[in-house]
């Protein structure tokens, strides 16, 4: 893949060790952003 991640904007570390802690307590949760993420890989590729 030649996509490249960036962020959108800065978070503070417990944005970050909340939202870690919700993708570990909900599998769904984070298999629905796994998706997401691949899916904007996708479009950035083919373009």
């Amino acid at each position: 893949m030649n996509g490249v991640l960036s962020a959108t904007r800065l978070m503070k570390a417990h944005e970050i060790v909340k939202r870690c802690a919700e993708a570990r307590n909900n599998p769904v949760l984070l298999q629905a952003m796994e998706l997401e993420a691949k899916q904007k890989l996708r479009e950035m590729n083919s373009k």
